[in-house]
């Protein structure tokens, strides 16, 4: 049985979002529970597929002591704020310290956190963990697939296990694994050599879905070389993290990363992945649509049963976007889309002001618009208020299932042909029931908008006729080439076969 200390720090964060996360960002409930710390930590992820939740799990299955420390989260945004991530930060050494004498550590990080003073978040994080634990006590961490991976999160740790997943469908498995990694070196695997290598070219998000080529056959290579044995050395975990290209750093892209029992064996996994990603550069495109052409296409091709979905990936919640503008809804009012929905809609003051009026109510709205992730005006128009809720409800698909979601009051609004679901707090449409505690059935739309670039795929995916990826305005740009980068290393391509950064 070991003592293991436990936490968590999330936030993915996009250096060209409107909105910074502060403290109170991390302390609320929104798609994830709020802030916890002691031993309501320990209880509090039952059931939902988070990291933490497969770790625990797996570990209270070995009979280990489990430590807590402290577990938060904020929407992805830009710059975590220096007070936050110091406060956040001195919250777990404080309790790391508190702990006393453990055999582990393990840490549910993101891997792509930018703060006010920090380019990389979470190496600072893993140097000061390290030091306060010292060089012996081994501590491993679960990362997101689009971690922007540094040296120093590679230094300071043991092993980084990120998701092979995306939509993310096997977060609480790569917690498991995790564990699994932990039990390997209590039991006697050696200390690991690593090998790190870095790609040179950025991959746009929705380009990195892992259910489709050629990322899918990727990560099933990935998983096949763990435990394998490369010359004289076994592989012992293998990840590739696709980044997440909207963070002007330094160390902004993809990465692979490699552990094994020599260093010959660790070097040729990762050169494996890594020639593997090269080669498959010209494959990470796909088209983009306007709002007003996917609109009239879906418009034109709409079915009977099972909507097409219309992704808004350059407002994704789940990418730094506000969740509120409004370009392809102008679209569906003026071409009169009948049948068609959007979700989620961030507008506290609208949604408020819809629920004073109540159910069955007209209200005119300024609908959208208001936060500054586009240069747009809200659509002003009357909507009829259908349904107002508290926006609490149980998830129940692949991603966030499990989940007790809080989007505050939320309203679900009509114009014409046009449905939406209006909430008070940011959250990407990645769940049906996002719709359906509305009353919204998807599978009987013509046409569905979701705010979210692919993990909308693991619960809708199997309703739609198609999907089109939209590029209607916000701050999740999806043609890297018009991000105004000032601080990647030089070299890098800024979109597949795209042009390098110079500087």
């Amino acid at each position: 049985m070991m003592r293991i200390a436990v936490g968590g720090f999330q936030h993915e964060t996009n250096t060209f979002a409107p909105s910074k996360a502060p403290y109170a960002a991390f302390e609320q409930a929104d798609s994830w529970p709020a802030l916890q710390k002691g031993p309501k930590l320990l209880t509090a992820f039952k059931g939902m597929n988070v990291p933490i939740a497969g770790f625990i799990d797996a570990a209270e299955a070995k009979e280990h002591e489990l430590l807590p420390l402290v577990w938060c989260s904020a929407t992805p945004s830009a710059h975590v704020t220096e007070e936050a991530y110091e406060r956040i930060v001195e919250m777990l050494l404080d309790a790391l310290g508190y702990a006393g004498e453990i055999d582990a550590v393990y840490l549910d990080l993101h891997g792509a956190m930018v703060t006010e003073h920090l380019e990389d978040g979470e190496g600072e994080l893993l140097k000061r963990i390290r030091a306060a634990v010292g060089p012996k006590v081994p501590v491993v961490v679960s990362l997101d697939l689009h971690a922007n991976v540094t040296a120093d999160m590679v230094a300071y740790s043991d092993a980084l296990i990120a998701y092979r997943t995306y939509p993310h469908v096997d977060m609480a498995e790569t917690g498991a694994r995790a564990a699994a990694h932990l039990d390997a070196i209590f039991a006697g695997l050696p200390r690991q050599a690593k090998a790190m290598r870095k790609i040179d070219f950025l991959i746009p998000l929705t380009a990195q879905c892992t259910l489709v080529e050629p990322s899918a056959g990727i990560y099933r290579d990935v998983a096949a070389l763990e435990g394998a044995v490369l010359g004289n050395g076994r592989v012992s975990t293998v990840s590739f993290a696709g980044g997440f290209a909207p963070a002007d750093i330094k160390d902004c892209s993809p990465t692979v990363i490699a552990y094994a029992d020599t260093e010959a064996a660790a070097a040729e996994a990762a050169n494996r992945v890594a020639r593997e990603v090269n080669d498959a550069e010209s494959r990470f495109r796909e088209k983009l649509w306007s709002a007003h052409d996917a609109v009239a296409y879906g418009i034109a091709n709409a079915g009977a049963s099972g909507p097409i979905v219309l992704a808004d990936t350059q407002d994704n919640p789940g990418a730094g976007g506000n969740g509120d503008t409004i370009g392809i809804l102008r679209e569906l009012i003026a071409q009169d889309a009948q049948r068609s929905a959007l979700g989620v809609l961030f507008d506290p003051e609208s949604a408020k002001q819809a629920a004073a009026a109540g159910e069955g109510a007209r209200v005119r709205l300024k609908l959208g618009a208001k936060t500054g992730g586009a240069n747009e005006e809200p659509v002003e128009e009357e909507f009829d208020v259908v349904r107002v809720t508290d926006g609490e409800f149980l998830a129940t698909g692949p991603f966030y299932g499990g989940s007790r979601m809080s989007l505050g009051t939320t309203a679900r609004l009509r114009k014409g042909g046009v449905e939406i679901v209006v909430a008070s707090r940011k959250a990407q449409c990645a769940d049906q029931e996002m719709l359906k505690h509305t009353g919204i059935e998807p599978a009987k739309l013509g046409i569905l908008v979701v705010k979210s670039s692919v993990h909308f795929r693991a619960d809708f995916g199997p309703l739609a006729r198609e999907v089109l990826v939209v590029a209607s305005p916000g701050p999740n740009i999806a043609d890297l080439a018009k991000l105004p980068y000032r601080h990647l290393r030089k070299g890098v391509r800024v979109m597949p076969l795209g042009p390098a950064y110079a500087g």
